[in-house]
């Protein structure tokens, strides 16, 4: 049986970790480096680094402090935020990076996606979606969601579901799945949205957005079939460790890696 991942994300912005409520009212969460070691020692299966406004700011991400958090940690290392072609992936993947994340510039060109992963492995490229609801109607199978870019700043017009099936043909070894309804108010993932991703894809869907109590993590997993639990607020500010969440659920009959 695969066991599914806890994944405790660092959101970036000036070089410290912040948190906010539905991208919003971003909050300053501590320091990046200090973050990675303490989730690395709580046994966390991976961790994700996403510069937030390297897009809307026309940068490239924070390479250097790329390399300083992969340094100092021993676990898979997925980092995402103002990649924009083969390069950058090249770049991040040399300064440390298991993964790459990419979100804008996979929708503004779907070529990168077949691109990078036949130039690097297809396990390399994680395309992240920002979701948010347009449409709900009687049934969760009728719900509808649009892909947003520029960290949640721009709607596109596609339909999420369209677009992952889209990015798992062009190659995307993996889905990092964001709610905006749901992110940073600890109401719980969104499930609905989670499962239509999974049912919709052959690929691991990474659920990210609401976290707020370890039966969150245990739901979004059974309820919704995904393959990891990416949370922030609940692990930045020392309500549970990594640990604590494995425990559960574990002792609920989840494999997970202790």
């Amino acid at each position: 049986m695969l066991t599914k991942r806890i994944i405790p994300c660092l959101d970036i912005k000036d070089s410290r970790v912040v948190k906010g409520i539905k991208f919003l009212g971003l909050k300053d969460a501590g320091d990046p480096v200090e973050a990675a070691v303490a989730y690395d020692k709580q046994g966390a299966d991976e961790l994700v680094f996403l510069d937030i406004t390297a897009s809307i700011e026309y940068r490239k991400t924070l390479v250097e402090l790329v390399k300083k958090i992969a340094s100092n940690i021993f676990m898979p290392f997925t980092v995402g935020g103002g990649v924009s072609d083969i390069d950058d992936i090249r770049a991040l993947l040399n300064a440390g990076a298991d993964k790459v994340s990419i979100n804008t510039a996979a929708v503004r060109y779907h070529e990168l996606i077949r691109e990078a992963s036949l130039k690097f492995g297809s396990q390399c490229i994680v395309v992240a979606v920002d979701a948010k609801m347009t449409a709900k109607n009687n049934t969760a199978e009728s719900h509808k969601w649009e892909v947003y870019i520029n960290g949640g700043r721009t709607p596109t017009g596609m339909d999420v579901l369209e677009w992952v099936k889209q990015a798992e043909q062009l190659g995307a070894g993996e889905i990092l799945l964001t709610s905006m309804d749901y992110d940073g108010t600890k109401d719980g993932y969104d499930i609905p949205l989670t499962k239509s991703t999974v049912d919709a894809v052959n690929i691991p869907v990474i659920a990210s957005g609401g976290a707020g109590r370890m039966e969150h993590m245990y739901e979004v997993l059974v309820n919704a079939g995904a393959d990891a639990c990416l949370a922030a607020s609940i692990f930045h500010y020392g309500e549970y460790t990594v640990g604590d969440v494995k425990k559960y659920l574990s002792g609920k009959g989840i494999a997970v890696r202790i």
